[in-house]
């Protein structure tokens, strides 16, 4: 922090405030006269932003073991022969229905916690996907905000149409994301595919998420000129099957 230089690196930690208080403050003082600093920490500051509207919102930690719980504690009930108040010796329906009421509710009982049973397992499956969602957006974003905190991070934009997109890198770190917001919606069967450029060879490098906003970037950057990013088939492609819609060199 002693030259002036060194401050043009501290842009990704003054976006996600990682720098203590001493740093901070002359960080600031060398912003107001730095433009290009100033640029970069605002398109920082928006990919982070951005990522951060990405995350993924889990339900109550307790809610599965609260309602599994429930379903343990809830008590079949016995089935009960109806009283006719009838004659001791009834005959025709009534009778035949006294009969039959045990095994109707025997099976009324067994279709009901079978319902239950597979109303359980159905939550307990959604609630472990949220929770495999929820872990992922934590990740990610734990993941954006050391590849922000690099000192050596930097970031490239650009526009087509009505869409934007930025990648941020760190050579230090070998790590990417890429944010973008206003992509045209895509018909069913078909994804935004993210790739390295290795020289004009595209390296898969992860899908987009459908409407979305960010993600980090499959592997290392490995010495990559930039990303680009094509339409493909659902699942992706082992290679591009078209002209990329967008590509952001490593500048």
């Amino acid at each position: 922090m002693n030259h002036a230089p060194d401050l043009h690196t501290l842009t990704g930690a003054y976006a996600v405030h990682a720098l203590d208080p001493e740093e901070r403050a002359r960080f600031e003082e060398h912003l107001a006269g730095c433009e290009a600093c100033a640029q970069e920490v605002r398109e920082l500051g928006a990919a982070a932003a951005r990522l951060g509207e990405a995350e993924a919102v889990s339900p109550p930690p307790d809610l599965r073991r609260r309602v599994l719980a429930e379903i343990a504690t809830v008590r079949q009930m016995p089935p009960q022969v109806p009283q006719t108040g009838l004659d001791e010796r009834p005959s025709g329906v009534l009778p035949r229905l006294a009969r039959q009421w045990p095994r109707l509710a025997l099976a009324a009982s067994v279709a009901g916690a079978a319902v239950l049973g597979g109303l359980a397992w159905q939550f307990h499956q959604d609630a472990d996907r949220a929770d495999r969602r929820a872990a992922v957006a934590r990740q990610q974003q734990d993941e954006f905000a050391r590849l922000m905190a690099a000192p050596d991070a930097r970031t490239a934009t650009a526009r087509t149409g009505a869409a934007s997109a930025a990648v941020v890198w760190s050579a230090g770190a070998n790590r990417a994301a890429f944010l973008t917001s206003g992509l045209p919606h895509l018909p069913e069967g078909k994804v935004y595919e993210l790739w390295y450029n290795d020289a004009g060879t595209m390296r898969p490098a992860g899908l987009l998420p459908p409407g979305g906003a960010a993600r980090m970037l499959d592997g290392a950057v490995d010495g990559a000129a930039g990303i680009g990013v094509t339409v493909e088939p659902s699942g992706g492609s082992a290679r591009p099957s078209g002209q990329p819609v967008l590509l952001l060199p490593f500048t």
